[in-house]
């Protein structure tokens, strides 16, 4: 499939949130209104505009993903560490299982990484992410703020021993609870 990834504009917006509802419509673990979290997390202060990437048919320019990485911290009742959420990850069904999810994903951690961000933390599928090197946050002492099976909370370093001295609790935006 020849695709290109691109940072999403903002005339993408529209689009871009109807892939995200089309890709998660009969996703077992959704409430199905990812795209109306991507459509706050971009009215808030989390929103970073260069970790916001779509991924573009070379043919017709037609959008078959989006991935979004957004600010979060992490907050062990003493100090707080910056940190990025990877919160959705999302591709047209029929787009699925081409390296489209994947070249998302390794794009946004590259970019992340180059604008000097120091970590990610996803909650995700436990076979798919460590892949791309995310581990248990648990190895760090890090916890989501509700209930999830450890196995499924997990976070990468951006930066080698970014997260040594970091651990606590995971502080999202109030968005991504509206």
């Amino acid at each position: 499939m020849n695709f290109i990834i691109r940072q999403e504009q903002k005339s993408d917006y529209v689009l871009t949130e109807k892939v995200v509802e089309i890709a998660f419509a009969s996703a077992e673990q959704s409430d199905q209104n990812e795209h109306k979290l991507v459509s706050r997390i971009r009215q808030s202060e989390a929103f970073i505009p260069e970790l916001s990437l779509v991924a573009v048919s070379k043919d017709n320019d037609k959008i078959l993903g989006h991935i979004l990485l957004s600010n979060i911290l992490i907050n062990d009742g003493n100090q707080k560490a910056d940190s990025l959420a990877l919160a959705p990850v999302s591709v047209l069904p029929d787009c699925q299982n081409k390296g489209i999810g994947r070249t998302l994903i390794q794009k946004a951690l590259e970019k992340a990484k180059k604008l000097g961000f120091q970590s990610v933390i996803v909650l995700g599928h436990p076979d798919y992410y460590p892949k791309f090197g995310f581990r248990k946050s648990s190895q760090w002492q890090i916890k989501a703020p509700f209930e999830v099976p450890e196995e499924a909370l997990m976070a990468i370093e951006l930066q080698e021993a970014s997260l040594n001295n970091v651990s606590g609790v995971i502080e999202y935006p109030s968005v991504f609870f509206e």
